[in-house]
């Protein structure tokens, strides 16, 4: 049996597709739940990147019109 660690890559790349698979309202609960969690300074880093995501895919899916 072996233990493996997925890098920093993969688990973005897999965030990434968890967020295209979410609809509109989930990715703004998903948000707004990742925001309230990058207040607490201890898991401030991981919680910023997820919440930086989240806000690509809305932005991907929603952008602004010129």
């Amino acid at each position: 049996m072996s233990i493996g660690f997925e890098s920093q890559e993969v688990t973005l790349i897999k965030l990434r597709a968890r967020l295209r698979n979410m609809s509109d309202t989930e990715l703004v609960r998903y948000g707004k739940a990742t925001r309230s969690l990058c207040q607490d300074r201890r898991g401030y880093a991981e919680f910023k990147v997820q919440l930086d995501e989240a806000r690509a895919e809305w932005r991907r899916r929603h952008p602004k019109l010129s």
